[in-house]
């Protein structure tokens, strides 16, 4: 294949890639990630404040973004939320940075 004939990625599939790469663009939102997947069980808002010692409303700011491009579920549970990673949308992530390099698609799980 020429280097003429190579495609750009495509721009919907940027934007969404971009999205996830900016999720990720904070040490907070990456502790969050990092404790709900060690976890492995529904957590409270306050649960997760109280693991990564910072304020309550930082927390939500970080899991809305976080479950924004599918990396965190909410789950409803009586007057609060409980909140859990999305194993199948995170573990993509690697794939995506393949991606923009130039290697296959993964499939489409977010």
């Amino acid at each position: 294949m020429k280097e003429d004939d190579v495609a750009p990625l495509g721009k919907a599939e940027a934007d969404e890639f971009a999205g996830w790469f900016r999720a990720l663009s904070d040490g907070t939102r990456i502790q969050i990630v990092s404790l709900l997947a060690k976890r492995r069980e529904p957590m409270k808002v306050g649960a997760i404040v109280e693991a990564v010692g910072v304020g309550q409303s930082t927390v939500s700011h970080h899991l809305k973004i976080l479950a924004e491009v599918g990396f965190v579920l909410a789950q409803p549970s009586g007057a609060s939320t409980l909140y859990r990673i999305n194993e199948s949308c995170v573990t993509a992530f690697p794939s995506a940075a393949d991606v923009v390099m130039g290697r296959p698609a993964p499939p489409r799980i977010c």
